[in-house]
């Protein structure tokens, strides 16, 4: 298939079982393919939700134990939250963008810009009086280049890789699914200098096509209780050119350094 003129199939992976602390994502995802008589083949792009991947490692905190700084508690007066978890929000962020009555917004120590630094309660199995929350993997990339790597042992097809989240946008309702992880795929890919039906020469276009990916997986994953926690995309080809160098797959790439921030 080709880039805008093929046909995509999207497929939710429906046979996950709940991920713990230490599970083999690759194995858990093998079976839930064979499960569902499917084969990964040439080509083939998984996209994973982040909740699974911070699970299988061990990214779970308890609130009991997490003791509020001075600044969380003021913080946490102002934006009407837990200062619990205002306090691990500031340990995963470098900065705080926007604070006011019920919104948090930080820049993720990741580059991320994100609402809470990304930790979330949802879908987290609470046990034994502890109040868990889950945070972001410690390196999203590195992640799905282990998943890739792991999943191309198993099934002897080395797949691309996304992990992804759900994003708001500045300026617009609601939330869609963006990568923050990927690798075998390239997460942005660079347009510039090629030309359009008109003969023009494109200037600024660069298509992130990390993020749309994930965007058309997040459609069967869902956002609430629907339980299909990674999709199968086939379909996609890459352009030609586009190249898999780790810094292009990477979905780091994605990311706005701060001197082309438009904002400040």
């Amino acid at each position: 298939m080709s880039p805008g003129g093929g046909a995509l199939t999207v497929t939710g992976l429906r046979e996950l079982p709940e991920v713990h602390p230490g599970s083999d994502l690759a194995a858990l995802i093998a079976a839930a393919l064979a499960a569902m008589h499917l084969a990964l083949e040439s080509g083939d792009i998984l996209v994973v939700a982040q909740k699974i991947v911070s699970k299988a490692e061990g990214r779970l905190v308890d609130l009991k134990g997490v003791v509020p700084g001075e600044r969380a508690r003021e913080l946490a007066a102002i934006v009407r939250k837990d200062p619990r978890l205002v306090e691990l929000i500031l340990s995963e962020c470098t900065e705080v963008v926007r604070a006011r009555p019920d919104v948090l917004i930080v820049r993720h120590r990741l580059g991320f810009v994100m609402a809470n630094a990304g930790i979330d309660r949802s879908n987290v199995t609470a046990g034994a009086g502890a109040e868990w929350v889950l945070l972001l993997p410690t390196d999203p990339d590195g992640s799905a280049e282990g998943l890739r790597t792991a999943l191309a042992a198993r099934c002897a097809v080395a797949p691309g890789v996304i992990i992804s989240d759900s994003f708001g946008r500045p300026w617009r309702r609601g939330v869609v699914n963006i990568a923050l992880g990927a690798a075998g795929i390239p997460s942005l890919l660079d347009r510039r200098g090629e030309r359009d039906r008109a003969g023009r020469r494109l200037e600024v276009t660069q298509v992130a096509l990390g993020d749309a990916l994930a965007a058309a997986a997040g459609i069967v994953m869902g956002e609430a209780a629907e339980g299909i926690p990674a999709a199968l995309i086939r379909g996609y080809a890459t352009p030609a050119g586009a190249g898999h160098a780790a810094g292009v797959c990477a979905a780091r790439a994605l990311i706005r350094p701060l001197e082309e921030d438009l904002f400040r």
